[in-house]
Order: structure tokens, then C-alpha cells, then sequence
């Protein structure tokens, strides 16, 4: 019997680990020829999610976990998973059921045909999300897709089902500032999404706040993009021309006017706070890239686990 694998962060989600066991064993039914193997990854929750999960490890054999030694974060956590995922077949699922069950077998039906290497899940509304949330996630993905090689699905969400070659290829990149989204696609392989709407959480609060998305997003921009870097270099080859212009201004004036007073002291003072706006941003993104050169060398884990069972 081929196994599926179902990797399942989790952090502070108490409320929700029963609630999708539940939900996840009363869709099995609908491919109960696979054997199923849960771990869910413990991100140094604060409350008593690990409880839930040992409850479910004394009631079910096929559900494990890895505990991290405190937060590492999501991506952290997916790496986990997929290092220690057994299964010929390995899938990405959140907690909080805002990834349909249901889906499951579709997906896991596509990939075992051996006619895609993974079938993953892309939102196609964003209903009962923040408006300005929705924006920003739109924008993102039109920046991110016209600057960076690998195109990044808009809407894709780490819900997947993959096959085993394009889990080890995705575990050979052991890089310690990760950003999932960009790696299943730079990956390659034949991939396939199934469109649905957007679901609500069953219960809890999410543990992703705006600037912890925003945050996110940087880094995906850093991962996979060096066009910040170009701009960069673009503004400043703009403020080197405006300034030899600005230069052989002021020498024809002090040629044909000698006797021209001082002026414009204003525009000189916007003109200096201009470019050192531009000068602390080009610093700021390239000190961006260097600080993630600078993790990378260190050779620290990926994460630290506490408890592995």
C-alpha cells in the first residue's frame, strides 16, 4: 500500500489539531487504498497545542511530530516536515482548514498517474480577507512575477501534494532563508493547480500578522529576484546625470550671468534630502542581500528540534 505523507505546521493552534484530524480522517475514506502518515510540526507553540498532538499519537500510530526547541518560523517548519516525511507521496496542508479536505484526492490521484509531479491548490478569491491585504498580496505578485526568472503562481498556496523525486530535489536546497512559494517553482517538474475560493478558519486566530506577510514577502523578492539590485544601480546612474547637468547649468549661468545672485536655496535643500533618500535606500537593499549572505555562511540549522516521535 503507497503511503501519503501530510505535513501539518503548527503554531498555537490548539484549538484546530482535533478538528482537522477529524476532518482529514472522514475524507480518507475517499482514498483509503493510501496509508497515511500525519507529523505535525510544533513551532515553539505558547499554548497547549503539543497536548492535542500527543492525545492524537496515543490514539493513532500514523501520527508523529517534531517539536521545535522554540519559533522558527513556517518555513522552518515545512522543511521539517519534508525531512522527515516517509511516503512515496508527500502533502502540505495547514491546520486551520482554510485548505479543503476534499481536495485531497484529486490531487493525490494526479501525481500517483505519474502525470504530474505535484498538484497544489490556487485561491482564486480572497472573500472575508482585508481589503488592503488583498491589494498588497496582488501587487506582490505582479512585482515579484516581472522582476524574478521563476514565476510564482498567483494565488498558490503551500497546499500540495508532491511526489517523492520533487520532495528530495526540494530538500537538496538547504538554504537557510527559505521561501517555499519560490522554491516549489524554481524547482521545476510538471506541476498542476486546482483553482478554489477562499475558506475561513475553523477556529483560532491566525499567527500572520500584515508586517509578518510583509516581512515574508521581502524575502521572497531577496530569494529569488536580483532586480532591486538593478534599481540600485539605475537610480544611481539617474542622480549621476542629473547632478552633471545640474553642474553645466549652474557653469553656463556664471558664464552668461555673472552677476546672478544666490538663489534657490529651498530646491537645494529638497534636492539634497532626494538623494540621500535614494543613497539610504540603495544601502538599505544592498545590505538586505548582504545580511542574508551573511546567515547563509554561518551555516546555522535550518531549526532544533526539542522532540522528535
Amino acid at each position: 500500500m503507497a503511503k501519503l505523507s501530510l505535513i501539518v505546521p503548527v503554531f498555537n493552534e490548539q484549538d484546530t489539531v482535533n478538528l482537522f484530524y477529524d476532518a482529514i480522517e472522514e475524507e480518507h475514506k475517499n482514498f483509503a487504498d493510501y496509508e497515511l502518515e500525519y507529523w505535525f510540526i510544533d513551532d515553539g507553540s505558547s499554548d497547549n497545542t503539543m497536548d492535542a498532538v500527543e492525545k492524537l499519537i496515543e490514539k493513532d500510530s500514523h501520527v508523529h511530530t517534531v517539536s521545535f526547541s522554540r519559533n522558527f518560523g513556517k518555513e522552518s517548519a515545512l522543511y521539517a516536515g519534508l525531512e522527515h516525511a516517509t511516503g512515496e507521496y508527500v502533502a502540505v496542508m495547514d491546520v486551520d482548514l482554510q485548505d479543503p479536505p476534499s481536495m485531497l484526492p484529486e490531487m493525490l490521484a494526479g501525481v500517483s498517474s505519474g502525470e504530474w509531479d505535484a498538484v497544489g491548490a490556487r485561491r482564486t478569491s480572497r472573500e472575508g480577507e482585508p481589503v488592503i491585504r488583498s491589494w498588497f498580496s496582488n501587487l506582490f505578485y505582479k512585482l515579484i512575477n516581472s522582476m524574478s526568472d521563476t514565476h510564482i503562481v498567483e494565488g498558490a498556496r503551500d497546499f500540495r501534494v508532491m511526489s517523492r523525486q520533487m520532495v528530495d530535489a526540494i530538500l537538496s536546497m538547504q538554504e537557510y532563508n527559505r521561501f517555499s512559494k519560490g522554491i516549489f517553482s524554481w524547482v521545476g517538474f510538471k506541476q498542476k493547480y486546482l483553482d478554489y475560493k477562499n475558506q475561513d478558519r475553523v477556529a483560532g486566530k491566525t499567527s500572520w500578522s500584515f508586517w509578518g506577510l510583509f516581512r515574508y514577502s521581502i524575502e521572497g523578492f531577496i530569494d529569488f529576484s536580483r532586480a532591486p539590485l538593478l534599481l540600485v544601480s539605475v537610480l544611481g546612474g539617474i542622480a549621476f546625470v542629473l547632478a552633471l547637468i545640474g553642474a553645466l547649468v549652474v557653469f553656463i549661468r556664471a558664464i552668461l550671468y555673472p552677476d546672478t545672485s544666490v538663489f534657490g536655496w529651498p530646491s537645494m535643500v529638497v534636492i539634497i534630502l532626494a538623494l540621500g533618500g535614494v543613497q539610504l535606500l540603495s544601502i538599505g537593499i544592498v545590505g538586505r542581500y548582504i545580511s542574508n549572505i551573511y546567515l547563509e555562511v554561518k551555516k546555522r540549522p535550518i531549526y532544533v528540534a526539542k522532540k522528535v516521535k
